[in-house]
Protein backbone atom coordinates (compact mmCIF):
# COMPACT_ATOMS: atom_id res chain seq x y z
CA UNK A 1 0.00 0.00 0.00
CA UNK A 2 1.06 3.47 -1.02
CA UNK A 3 1.31 6.34 1.95
CA UNK A 4 -1.84 8.17 0.47
CA UNK A 5 -3.42 4.63 1.44
CA UNK A 6 -2.32 4.45 5.11
CA UNK A 7 -3.53 8.30 5.40
CA UNK A 8 -6.44 7.71 4.52
CA UNK A 9 -6.78 4.28 6.73
CA UNK A 10 -5.75 6.47 9.78
CA UNK A 11 -8.24 9.23 8.71
CA UNK A 12 -11.25 6.85 8.96
CA UNK A 13 -10.36 5.38 12.24
CA UNK A 14 -9.67 8.81 13.86
CA UNK A 15 -12.81 10.50 12.07
CA UNK A 16 -15.51 7.73 12.41
CA UNK A 17 -14.41 5.34 9.92
CA UNK A 18 -15.74 6.57 6.62
CA UNK A 19 -13.71 7.33 3.62
CA UNK A 20 -16.46 8.90 2.11
CA UNK A 21 -15.91 12.55 0.67
CA UNK A 22 -17.54 14.92 2.68
CA UNK A 23 -20.97 15.89 1.06
CA UNK A 24 -21.41 19.39 0.16
CA UNK A 25 -23.70 20.38 -2.02
CA UNK A 26 -22.74 22.05 -5.25
CA UNK A 27 -23.61 25.44 -5.62
CA UNK A 28 -27.26 26.21 -8.11
CA UNK A 29 -26.06 26.89 -11.46
CA UNK A 30 -28.51 29.93 -12.00
CA UNK A 31 -28.99 33.37 -10.97
CA UNK A 32 -30.44 34.15 -7.80
CA UNK A 33 -33.09 35.84 -9.12
CA UNK A 34 -35.79 35.17 -11.81
CA UNK A 35 -34.96 36.89 -15.62
CA UNK A 36 -36.32 41.05 -15.50
CA UNK A 37 -37.92 42.21 -18.89
CA UNK A 38 -41.11 43.50 -20.50
CA UNK A 39 -42.18 39.92 -20.00
CA UNK A 40 -41.99 39.48 -16.52
CA UNK A 41 -43.63 42.58 -15.49
CA UNK A 42 -45.93 41.84 -12.34
CA UNK A 43 -49.01 39.88 -13.18
CA UNK A 44 -51.73 38.47 -10.67
CA UNK A 45 -49.84 37.06 -8.23
CA UNK A 46 -50.02 38.06 -4.74
CA UNK A 47 -46.90 39.68 -3.02
CA UNK A 48 -48.35 38.19 0.58
CA UNK A 49 -49.06 34.32 -0.75
CA UNK A 50 -47.07 31.81 0.59
CA UNK A 51 -44.53 29.85 -1.24
CA UNK A 52 -46.06 27.22 -3.36
CA UNK A 53 -43.72 23.84 -1.50
CA UNK A 54 -46.06 25.61 1.53
CA UNK A 55 -49.62 25.05 -0.19
CA UNK A 56 -50.96 21.93 -0.13
CA UNK A 57 -52.67 21.66 -3.25
CA UNK A 58 -56.52 21.06 -1.54
CA UNK A 59 -55.87 24.93 -0.41
CA UNK A 60 -54.67 25.24 -4.10
CA UNK A 61 -57.85 24.27 -6.06
CA UNK A 62 -60.10 25.97 -4.77
CA UNK A 63 -63.26 24.17 -7.05
CA UNK A 64 -65.04 21.64 -4.99
CA UNK A 65 -65.75 19.72 -8.44
CA UNK A 66 -61.89 19.77 -9.86
CA UNK A 67 -60.78 19.13 -5.83
CA UNK A 68 -63.01 15.94 -5.69
CA UNK A 69 -61.87 14.96 -9.13
CA UNK A 70 -57.67 14.86 -8.56
CA UNK A 71 -58.48 13.05 -4.67
CA UNK A 72 -60.17 10.29 -6.80
CA UNK A 73 -57.10 10.30 -9.35
CA UNK A 74 -54.59 10.04 -6.08
CA UNK A 75 -56.62 7.21 -4.97
CA UNK A 76 -56.56 5.34 -8.45
CA UNK A 77 -54.13 6.08 -10.65
CA UNK A 78 -52.18 3.19 -11.29
CA UNK A 79 -48.99 5.36 -12.63
CA UNK A 80 -48.69 6.25 -8.76
CA UNK A 81 -49.79 2.90 -7.34
CA UNK A 82 -46.56 1.81 -8.88
CA UNK A 83 -45.06 4.49 -8.01
CA UNK A 84 -45.69 3.72 -4.00
CA UNK A 85 -44.62 0.34 -4.57
CA UNK A 86 -41.61 1.40 -6.07
CA UNK A 87 -41.13 3.36 -2.09
CA UNK A 88 -41.90 0.20 -0.29
CA UNK A 89 -39.41 -1.26 -2.25
CA UNK A 90 -36.55 0.77 -1.68
CA UNK A 91 -37.83 0.81 1.53
CA UNK A 92 -36.98 -2.99 1.45
CA UNK A 93 -34.13 -3.30 0.27
CA UNK A 94 -32.81 -0.42 2.55
CA UNK A 95 -33.71 -2.66 5.34
CA UNK A 96 -31.39 -5.41 3.80
CA UNK A 97 -28.58 -2.94 3.81
CA UNK A 98 -28.41 -1.52 7.12
CA UNK A 99 -29.31 -5.23 8.60
CA UNK A 100 -25.35 -6.06 7.37
CA UNK A 101 -24.52 -3.85 10.27
CA UNK A 102 -25.27 -6.00 12.71
CA UNK A 103 -24.20 -9.26 13.18
CA UNK A 104 -27.06 -12.00 12.59
CA UNK A 105 -27.06 -15.02 14.73
CA UNK A 106 -28.54 -18.42 13.59
CA UNK A 107 -29.68 -21.37 15.49
CA UNK A 108 -28.56 -24.96 14.23
CA UNK A 109 -29.32 -28.68 15.03
CA UNK A 110 -27.55 -31.01 13.36
CA UNK A 111 -26.24 -34.28 12.94
CA UNK A 112 -23.03 -35.93 11.05
CA UNK A 113 -22.75 -39.48 10.91
CA UNK A 114 -20.35 -41.83 9.38
CA UNK A 115 -19.44 -45.19 8.36
CA UNK A 116 -15.72 -46.14 8.69
CA UNK A 117 -14.71 -49.43 6.55
CA UNK A 118 -15.28 -52.17 9.38
CA UNK A 119 -18.75 -51.59 9.02
CA UNK A 120 -19.39 -49.20 12.23
CA UNK A 121 -21.22 -46.21 12.13
CA UNK A 122 -20.25 -43.15 14.11
CA UNK A 123 -23.23 -40.27 15.06
CA UNK A 124 -22.12 -36.81 16.03
CA UNK A 125 -24.96 -34.50 17.11
CA UNK A 126 -24.77 -30.60 17.87
CA UNK A 127 -26.84 -27.91 18.78
CA UNK A 128 -25.64 -24.49 18.80
CA UNK A 129 -26.30 -20.50 18.07
CA UNK A 130 -24.27 -19.33 15.17
CA UNK A 131 -22.45 -16.31 14.04
CA UNK A 132 -22.60 -16.70 10.51
CA UNK A 133 -19.47 -14.54 8.31
CA UNK A 134 -19.32 -11.12 10.03
CA UNK A 135 -17.75 -7.91 8.79
CA UNK A 136 -16.03 -5.76 11.09
CA UNK A 137 -16.86 -2.23 9.66
CA UNK A 138 -13.18 -1.02 10.31
CA UNK A 139 -13.40 1.79 7.18
CA UNK A 140 -17.00 1.99 6.52
CA UNK A 141 -17.80 -0.12 3.78
CA UNK A 142 -20.86 -1.50 5.39
CA UNK A 143 -22.00 1.83 6.71
CA UNK A 144 -21.49 3.24 3.08
CA UNK A 145 -23.94 0.31 1.58
CA UNK A 146 -26.60 1.42 4.20
CA UNK A 147 -26.40 5.16 3.22
CA UNK A 148 -26.52 4.43 -0.27
CA UNK A 149 -29.43 2.16 0.29
CA UNK A 150 -30.85 4.96 2.30
CA UNK A 151 -30.22 7.77 -0.32
CA UNK A 152 -31.81 5.49 -3.04
CA UNK A 153 -35.11 5.04 -0.60
CA UNK A 154 -35.68 8.76 0.05
CA UNK A 155 -34.89 9.59 -3.47
CA UNK A 156 -37.94 7.12 -4.35
CA UNK A 157 -39.75 9.03 -1.84
CA UNK A 158 -38.97 12.84 -3.75
CA UNK A 159 -40.03 10.82 -7.15
CA UNK A 160 -43.26 9.46 -5.91
CA UNK A 161 -43.87 13.26 -4.89
CA UNK A 162 -42.80 14.93 -7.69
CA UNK A 163 -45.57 11.86 -9.46
CA UNK A 164 -48.27 13.19 -7.56
CA UNK A 165 -47.60 16.89 -7.99
CA UNK A 166 -47.03 15.80 -11.85
CA UNK A 167 -50.70 14.06 -11.53
CA UNK A 168 -52.77 16.68 -9.68
CA UNK A 169 -51.18 19.55 -12.38
CA UNK A 170 -52.14 17.01 -15.57
CA UNK A 171 -55.13 16.34 -13.92
CA UNK A 172 -56.20 19.66 -13.37
CA UNK A 173 -55.26 21.11 -16.61
CA UNK A 174 -56.58 18.33 -18.02
CA UNK A 175 -60.35 19.12 -16.20
CA UNK A 176 -60.09 22.81 -17.22
CA UNK A 177 -59.11 21.79 -21.38
CA UNK A 178 -62.27 20.05 -21.24
CA UNK A 179 -64.00 22.69 -19.87
CA UNK A 180 -62.76 24.83 -22.65
CA UNK A 181 -63.77 22.85 -25.27
CA UNK A 182 -67.46 22.80 -23.37
CA UNK A 183 -67.71 26.17 -23.81
CA UNK A 184 -66.67 26.17 -27.45
CA UNK A 185 -69.34 23.46 -27.94
CA UNK A 186 -71.68 25.60 -27.09
CA UNK A 187 -70.30 28.81 -28.56
CA UNK A 188 -70.88 26.70 -31.54
CA UNK A 189 -74.39 25.23 -31.05
CA UNK A 190 -75.47 28.74 -30.32
CA UNK A 191 -73.83 30.63 -33.50
CA UNK A 192 -75.30 27.79 -35.38
CA UNK A 193 -78.72 28.49 -34.13
CA UNK A 194 -78.50 31.79 -34.83
CA UNK A 195 -77.43 31.53 -38.25
CA UNK A 196 -79.88 29.31 -39.26
CA UNK A 197 -82.17 31.93 -38.73
CA UNK A 198 -80.49 34.12 -40.78
CA UNK A 199 -80.11 31.46 -43.63
CA UNK A 200 -83.72 30.84 -43.43
CA UNK A 201 -84.37 34.82 -43.73
CA UNK A 202 -82.14 35.35 -46.85
CA UNK A 203 -83.98 31.78 -48.21
CA UNK A 204 -86.76 33.37 -48.52
CA UNK A 205 -85.99 36.57 -49.11
CA UNK A 206 -84.16 35.13 -52.13
CA UNK A 207 -87.34 32.70 -52.89
CA UNK A 208 -89.41 36.09 -52.93
CA UNK A 209 -87.06 37.29 -55.54
CA UNK A 210 -86.34 40.48 -52.95
CA UNK A 211 -82.57 39.57 -53.21
CA UNK A 212 -80.20 37.28 -55.43
CA UNK A 213 -78.96 33.97 -54.58
CA UNK A 214 -75.81 35.30 -52.70
CA UNK A 215 -77.17 36.31 -49.58
CA UNK A 216 -78.35 33.01 -49.07
CA UNK A 217 -75.37 30.97 -50.14
CA UNK A 218 -73.33 33.33 -48.27
CA UNK A 219 -75.49 32.56 -44.67
CA UNK A 220 -75.27 29.02 -45.78
CA UNK A 221 -71.23 28.96 -45.78
CA UNK A 222 -71.81 29.95 -41.97
CA UNK A 223 -74.11 27.53 -40.78
CA UNK A 224 -71.96 24.98 -42.19
CA UNK A 225 -68.91 25.91 -40.75
CA UNK A 226 -71.02 26.29 -37.31
CA UNK A 227 -72.30 22.88 -38.12
CA UNK A 228 -68.65 21.79 -38.58
CA UNK A 229 -67.20 22.91 -35.57
CA UNK A 230 -70.10 21.25 -33.58
CA UNK A 231 -68.66 18.03 -34.82
CA UNK A 232 -65.05 18.79 -33.98
CA UNK A 233 -65.48 20.33 -30.23
CA UNK A 234 -68.36 17.25 -29.99
CA UNK A 235 -65.68 14.95 -30.41
CA UNK A 236 -62.80 16.88 -28.31
CA UNK A 237 -65.21 16.78 -25.80
CA UNK A 238 -65.43 13.35 -25.69
CA UNK A 239 -61.53 13.15 -25.89
CA UNK A 240 -60.91 15.14 -23.04
CA UNK A 241 -63.67 12.83 -20.86
CA UNK A 242 -61.56 9.43 -22.22
CA UNK A 243 -58.30 11.59 -21.08
CA UNK A 244 -59.90 12.52 -17.87
CA UNK A 245 -60.83 8.99 -16.90
CA UNK A 246 -57.43 7.28 -17.96
CA UNK A 247 -55.48 10.20 -15.38
CA UNK A 248 -58.54 9.63 -12.82
CA UNK A 249 -58.08 5.88 -13.18
CA UNK A 250 -61.43 5.37 -13.01
CA UNK A 251 -64.76 6.48 -14.71
CA UNK A 252 -65.23 10.48 -13.45
CA UNK A 253 -68.85 11.15 -12.33
CA UNK A 254 -71.23 12.84 -14.50
CA UNK A 255 -71.55 15.45 -11.75
CA UNK A 256 -67.99 16.47 -11.27
CA UNK A 257 -67.45 17.24 -14.83
CA UNK A 258 -67.10 21.09 -15.78
CA UNK A 259 -69.68 23.00 -17.73
CA UNK A 260 -67.29 25.86 -18.73
CA UNK A 261 -64.61 27.59 -17.53
CA UNK A 262 -65.15 28.86 -13.87
CA UNK A 263 -64.09 32.13 -12.84
CA UNK A 264 -60.32 31.89 -12.03
CA UNK A 265 -59.81 33.35 -8.55
CA UNK A 266 -62.57 30.28 -7.76
CA UNK A 267 -60.57 27.71 -8.91
CA UNK A 268 -57.22 28.29 -7.71
CA UNK A 269 -55.75 29.97 -5.32
CA UNK A 270 -52.82 32.98 -5.98
CA UNK A 271 -49.17 32.57 -5.64
CA UNK A 272 -46.31 34.53 -4.80
CA UNK A 273 -44.67 37.21 -6.57
CA UNK A 274 -41.10 37.68 -6.36
CA UNK A 275 -39.60 34.37 -4.82
CA UNK A 276 -36.15 33.89 -4.63
CA UNK A 277 -34.49 31.24 -7.23
CA UNK A 278 -33.50 29.14 -3.99
CA UNK A 279 -37.27 27.97 -3.81
CA UNK A 280 -35.86 25.51 -6.73
CA UNK A 281 -34.26 23.69 -4.63
CA UNK A 282 -36.88 22.32 -2.55
CA UNK A 283 -38.46 20.67 -5.79
CA UNK A 284 -39.37 17.62 -5.43
CA UNK A 285 -37.10 16.54 -8.67
CA UNK A 286 -34.40 18.47 -7.56
CA UNK A 287 -34.54 16.81 -3.78
CA UNK A 288 -34.57 13.22 -5.74
CA UNK A 289 -31.42 13.97 -7.79
CA UNK A 290 -29.65 15.77 -4.75
CA UNK A 291 -30.56 11.86 -2.92
CA UNK A 292 -29.11 10.10 -6.31
CA UNK A 293 -26.05 12.29 -5.56
CA UNK A 294 -25.42 11.87 -1.81
CA UNK A 295 -25.69 7.99 -2.57
CA UNK A 296 -23.01 8.00 -5.22
CA UNK A 297 -20.72 9.82 -3.06
CA UNK A 298 -21.46 7.39 -0.22
CA UNK A 299 -20.52 4.64 -2.47
CA UNK A 300 -16.97 5.89 -3.44
CA UNK A 301 -16.23 5.68 0.39
CA UNK A 302 -16.97 1.60 -0.75
CA UNK A 303 -14.97 1.80 -3.27
CA UNK A 304 -11.94 3.18 -1.24
CA UNK A 305 -12.72 0.67 1.56
CA UNK A 306 -12.10 -2.22 -0.88
CA UNK A 307 -8.50 -0.91 -0.67
CA UNK A 308 -7.90 -1.91 2.99
CA UNK A 309 -8.01 -5.09 5.12
CA UNK A 310 -11.41 -6.92 6.17
CA UNK A 311 -12.54 -9.04 9.24
CA UNK A 312 -15.00 -11.31 9.25
CA UNK A 313 -15.66 -13.23 12.17
CA UNK A 314 -17.29 -16.91 12.35
CA UNK A 315 -18.58 -18.86 15.25
CA UNK A 316 -20.51 -21.24 17.07
CA UNK A 317 -21.21 -22.03 20.75
CA UNK A 318 -23.61 -24.77 22.12
CA UNK A 319 -23.84 -28.69 22.25
CA UNK A 320 -22.02 -31.49 20.90
CA UNK A 321 -22.89 -35.26 21.75
CA UNK A 322 -22.39 -38.87 20.33
CA UNK A 323 -26.06 -39.60 21.01
CA UNK A 324 -28.45 -37.99 20.67
CA UNK A 325 -29.76 -37.84 24.66
CA UNK A 326 -26.56 -36.07 25.66
CA UNK A 327 -27.16 -33.55 23.46
CA UNK A 328 -27.24 -29.87 26.21
CA UNK A 329 -25.91 -32.48 28.79
CA UNK A 330 -23.26 -31.17 31.02
CA UNK A 331 -20.02 -31.02 29.93
CA UNK A 332 -21.40 -31.19 26.34
CA UNK A 333 -20.51 -27.68 25.86
CA UNK A 334 -18.72 -26.87 22.23
CA UNK A 335 -17.59 -23.69 20.70
CA UNK A 336 -16.12 -22.32 17.42
CA UNK A 337 -14.40 -19.25 16.83
CA UNK A 338 -12.83 -18.13 12.90
CA UNK A 339 -11.51 -15.29 12.87
CA UNK A 340 -10.27 -13.90 9.48
CA UNK A 341 -8.09 -11.36 8.09
CA UNK A 342 -8.40 -10.48 4.35
CA UNK A 343 -5.53 -8.16 2.66
CA UNK A 344 -5.87 -6.96 -0.61
CA UNK A 345 -2.83 -7.45 -2.48
CA UNK A 346 -3.01 -7.83 -5.99
CA UNK A 347 -6.30 -7.69 -7.76
CA UNK A 348 -4.54 -6.76 -11.42
CA UNK A 349 -6.08 -2.70 -10.80
CA UNK A 350 -9.93 -3.97 -10.34
CA UNK A 351 -10.31 -1.86 -7.13
CA UNK A 352 -8.59 0.41 -8.39
CA UNK A 353 -11.35 0.75 -11.69
CA UNK A 354 -14.23 0.50 -8.93
CA UNK A 355 -13.14 3.68 -7.72
CA UNK A 356 -12.57 5.60 -11.05
CA UNK A 357 -16.31 3.85 -12.01
CA UNK A 358 -17.59 5.35 -8.24
CA UNK A 359 -15.91 8.64 -9.16
CA UNK A 360 -17.51 8.86 -12.83
CA UNK A 361 -20.84 8.21 -11.11
CA UNK A 362 -20.54 10.92 -8.33
CA UNK A 363 -19.67 13.29 -11.08
CA UNK A 364 -22.39 12.35 -12.90
CA UNK A 365 -25.04 12.87 -10.30
CA UNK A 366 -23.35 16.38 -9.78
CA UNK A 367 -24.25 16.98 -13.54
CA UNK A 368 -27.71 15.47 -13.07
CA UNK A 369 -28.45 17.71 -10.32
CA UNK A 370 -27.38 20.52 -11.51
CA UNK A 371 -29.51 19.53 -15.32
CA UNK A 372 -32.52 19.23 -12.71
CA UNK A 373 -31.87 22.75 -11.25
CA UNK A 374 -30.92 24.78 -14.92
CA UNK A 375 -34.53 22.78 -16.24
CA UNK A 376 -36.22 24.04 -13.15
CA UNK A 377 -35.18 27.27 -13.78
CA UNK A 378 -36.19 27.64 -17.12
CA UNK A 379 -39.59 25.98 -16.31
CA UNK A 380 -40.60 28.71 -13.69
CA UNK A 381 -39.26 31.62 -15.63
CA UNK A 382 -41.44 30.80 -18.96
CA UNK A 383 -44.21 30.09 -16.40
CA UNK A 384 -43.73 33.79 -15.03
CA UNK A 385 -43.15 35.44 -18.96
CA UNK A 386 -46.51 33.87 -19.40
CA UNK A 387 -48.29 35.23 -16.14
CA UNK A 388 -46.86 38.61 -16.57
CA UNK A 389 -48.64 38.89 -20.17
CA UNK A 390 -51.70 37.01 -19.62
CA UNK A 391 -53.90 39.95 -17.94
CA UNK A 392 -53.18 42.07 -20.56
CA UNK A 393 -53.98 39.55 -23.10
CA UNK A 394 -57.25 38.57 -21.25
CA UNK A 395 -58.18 42.49 -21.19
CA UNK A 396 -57.26 43.01 -24.72
CA UNK A 397 -59.45 39.98 -25.91
CA UNK A 398 -61.95 40.63 -23.70
CA UNK A 399 -62.03 44.75 -25.64
CA UNK A 400 -61.67 42.99 -28.97
CA UNK A 401 -65.23 40.47 -28.28
CA UNK A 402 -66.90 43.39 -27.31
CA UNK A 403 -65.50 45.38 -30.39
CA UNK A 404 -66.63 42.62 -32.50
CA UNK A 405 -69.77 41.72 -30.54
CA UNK A 406 -71.20 45.69 -31.23
CA UNK A 407 -70.03 45.85 -35.06
CA UNK A 408 -71.88 42.62 -35.37
CA UNK A 409 -75.09 43.41 -34.12
CA UNK A 410 -75.02 46.96 -35.73
CA UNK A 411 -74.54 44.83 -39.85
CA UNK A 412 -77.00 42.05 -38.45
CA UNK A 413 -79.82 44.87 -37.97
CA UNK A 414 -78.86 46.67 -41.33
CA UNK A 415 -79.26 43.27 -42.95
CA UNK A 416 -82.52 43.06 -41.47
CA UNK A 417 -83.88 46.23 -42.63
CA UNK A 418 -82.59 45.74 -45.99
CA UNK A 419 -79.59 48.12 -45.97
CA UNK A 420 -77.04 46.56 -47.08
CA UNK A 421 -76.34 42.83 -48.20
CA UNK A 422 -75.25 40.29 -45.87
CA UNK A 423 -71.83 40.21 -47.06
CA UNK A 424 -71.11 42.50 -44.28
CA UNK A 425 -72.78 41.06 -41.62
CA UNK A 426 -70.85 37.72 -42.56
CA UNK A 427 -67.15 39.10 -42.39
CA UNK A 428 -68.46 41.01 -38.87
CA UNK A 429 -70.27 37.65 -37.34
CA UNK A 430 -66.80 35.52 -38.39
CA UNK A 431 -64.66 38.22 -36.71
CA UNK A 432 -66.84 37.90 -33.59
CA UNK A 433 -66.83 34.15 -33.48
CA UNK A 434 -62.91 34.36 -33.53
CA UNK A 435 -62.64 36.57 -30.68
CA UNK A 436 -64.80 35.09 -28.41
CA UNK A 437 -63.02 31.75 -29.28
CA UNK A 438 -59.66 33.72 -28.53
CA UNK A 439 -61.20 34.59 -24.96
CA UNK A 440 -61.88 30.84 -24.10
CA UNK A 441 -58.62 30.10 -25.29
CA UNK A 442 -56.73 33.07 -23.12
CA UNK A 443 -58.83 32.70 -20.07
CA UNK A 444 -57.78 28.55 -20.54
CA UNK A 445 -54.20 29.92 -20.77
CA UNK A 446 -54.06 31.87 -17.57
CA UNK A 447 -55.94 29.03 -15.68
CA UNK A 448 -53.45 26.86 -17.01
CA UNK A 449 -50.37 28.93 -16.35
CA UNK A 450 -51.78 28.95 -12.67
CA UNK A 451 -51.75 25.38 -12.50
CA UNK A 452 -47.99 24.73 -13.99
CA UNK A 453 -46.93 28.00 -11.64
CA UNK A 454 -47.95 25.68 -8.73
CA UNK A 455 -46.08 22.73 -9.99
CA UNK A 456 -43.42 24.20 -11.18
CA UNK A 457 -42.56 25.69 -7.96
CA UNK A 458 -42.80 22.74 -6.40
CA UNK A 459 -46.14 22.82 -4.92
CA UNK A 460 -46.85 20.30 -1.99
CA UNK A 461 -49.07 17.19 -3.20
Amino acid sequence: MNKTIFTLAAAALLAGCSLAPVYERPAAPVAAAWPQGEAYKPGSGAADAKPASEIAWRDFIGDAQLREVVELALANNRDLRVSALNIEKARAQYGIDRSAQLPRVNAQLGQNAARAPGGDISRQYSGALALPAYEVDLFGKVRNLSEAGLQAYLGTEQAQRAQRLSLVAEVAGTWLGLAADKERLRLAQDTLKSQQITYELSKRRFEAGATSGLDMYEAQTSVEAARNDMALYTAQVAAGENALALLVGTPVPARLLPQALPTAGATLAELPEGVPSTVLLQRPDVLEAEHALKAANANIGVARAAFFPSITLTGTAGSASSGLSGLFKAGSGAWTFLPQLTLPLFDAGANRARLDIAKADNGIAVARYEKAIQSAFREVADALAQRGTLDERVASQAALTEAASRSYRIHEARYQKGSESYLNALVSQRALYAAQQGLISVRLAKAATQVTLYKVLGGWA
